[in-house]
């Protein structure tokens, strides 16, 4: 008999454990994966990248038809209606295509599913449902959850203060959005809802959007997102919330503090962050602390401190990114089975996928300048022949590049497919690229990726087309 039931327990069937799963079982160890919701994915195809997306697109569709743009094309329409139901069918049938594929993966693959929350009796045995499992290793792939807001409390099913689970799933379109966060989630949800018809007012406390990517990028999207019709309230703090019927009313303050004001709502969506899903599952009686940001810390490998127990994706630090938690799923897999996983956390892309599309790679300038001497390198997408052709002229590219050695430091771009951009940045990067390595690779022609070639080249100072 052997010594263990599993070689590897994963707990968390997200990007991270169910990645890592699949990868483990190919490399020929016998894996489990704990899952408590009813379709795997976690966050990120059940309530989060996946469905968001699935809305993103819709609503961009809709308001091509309903404000006239296609016009210019030809393409001449009658009245445009909004068909939400149909819209969220949509989304909820991506999200089912994805789930069931992972469901596959796992049968072709041999994992095992374990059904329900997995909490630890001790470093080798994890009770899911009332059974223990015994495993040599067991990798803590638990996610993370959205962020509380002090005063101001979350109720999905009433639709009046929501989380982004709750955003994602309205049965109407609101009349007057307020979004607490001008980060990612915010931003993308926020979207989404102006151009179904709602008002979108976005409380941010810091003084810009997006925290965290490029100066330049900061200041654009603030313009962009006023162009578009979001009112932005930045610099202000939410201090309550009170609920009247299908109200809302919020108290504001400005951030560093001054007179209150009211805004009164027919729907907030809580967006100022997420944190680790780590309650519950009995860490305490394996001896593991949590950092003062409430993470599980890892060495480079993704070990703990307790023998046996790994961890990875949102419960530890870094980014809280799915493409992160894939890649260090890969790595651990790879780690557990004696072979050698590496993550580059020095070269996660970050997007965010509105119109335009926002996405970085690497250093800020701002990150840059502290380190040492830099070049700057901008070309703006209006320049660009297939962003002009397309009538999509907001944004740039801004190449970062170390003054003595030419070497790449950071990407950042603002453009309608950034998010897919971003990739060749991230490549070439990871190759230890200099800029007159991109602005001497032939890029197709008419493509949005031009512009990376020819930010390279405005490193040095030469780019051809402005």
């Amino acid at each position: 008999m052997a010594e263990y039931d599993y070689d590897v327990i994963f707990i968390g069937a997200g990007p991270g454990g169910y990645v890592g799963a699949i990868r483990t079982a190919q490399l020929g160890l016998k894996t489990a994966c704990v899952e408590a919701r009813e379709t795997l994915g976690g966050t990120c195809l059940n309530v989060g990248c996946i469905p968001s997306k699935a809305l993103l697109h819709g609503s961009e569709k809709f308001e091509e038809a309903a404000n006239g743009t296609l016009a210019r094309y030809g393409v001449k329409l009658g009245k445009v209606e909004l068909d939400l139901a149909a819209l969220q069918a949509d989304k909820a049938d991506a999200v089912k295509g994805l789930t069931q594929g992972i469901e596959y993966l796992f049968k072709k693959n041999k994992v095992d599913w374990l059904k329900g929350y997995g909490a630890f009796k001790d470093a080798h045995t994890v009770t899911v449902a009332g059974k223990d499992y015994t495993a040599k290793n067991v990798v803590i792939a638990t996610g993370s959850s959205v962020t509380p807001l002090p005063g101001v409390e979350v109720d999905n099913d009433k639709g009046v203060i929501v989380d982004s689970t709750g955003a994602l799933a309205l049965g109407k379109v609101p009349d007057h959005l307020v979004v607490i966060g001008g980060g990612v989630i915010g931003l993308e949800m926020g979207s989404v809802w102006r151009r179904l018809g709602a008002k979108v007012t976005v409380v941010e406390f810091l003084d810009q959007l997006l925290p965290g990517m490029d100066g330049d990028v900061r200041k654009e999207a603030a313009k962009i997102f006023k162009k578009q019709g979001m009112e932005l309230k930045l610099g202000t703090k939410v201090t309550g919330a009170a609920i009247k019927g299908k109200k809302a009313t919020l108290t504001l303050e400005p951030a560093k503090g001054g007179a209150s004001e009211t805004l009164e709502a027919d729907c907030v969506l809580v967006a100022i962050g997420r944190r680790p899903n780590v309650a519950g599952l009995g860490i305490e009686t394996i001896g593991l602390e949590l950092n003062a940001r409430g993470q599980i810390e890892t060495d480079h490998d993704f070990r703990t401190k307790v023998d046996g127990v790994w961890a990875i994706g949102d419960c530890i630090p870094g980014p809280m990114l799915a493409h992160k938690a894939e890649d260090e799923g890969i790595a651990v897999a790879e780690n557990i089975a004696g072979l050698t996983g590496i993550v580059n956390h020095d070269l996660i892309p970050g997007v965010v996928y509105t119109t335009p599309e926002f996405a970085g790679v690497g250093l800020t300038e701002e990150q840059a300048r502290e380190k040492g001497e830099i070049k700057v390198g901008k070309f703006p997408m209006m320049a660009n022949s297939r962003a002009k052709t397309n009538h999509e002229p907001d944004g740039f590219v801004k190449i970062i590049a170390d003054a003595k050695t030419d070497k790449v430091l950071g990407v950042w771009c603002i453009a309608t497919v950034a998010g897919t951009m971003i990739a060749q940045a991230t490549q070439a990067m990871e190759f230890g690229a200099t800029s007159e390595d991109i602005a001497y690779t032939c890029h197709a022609h008419p493509t949005h990726s031009e512009a990376v070639k020819e930010a390279a080249m405005a490193v040095t100072g030469k780019p051809i087309h402005i």
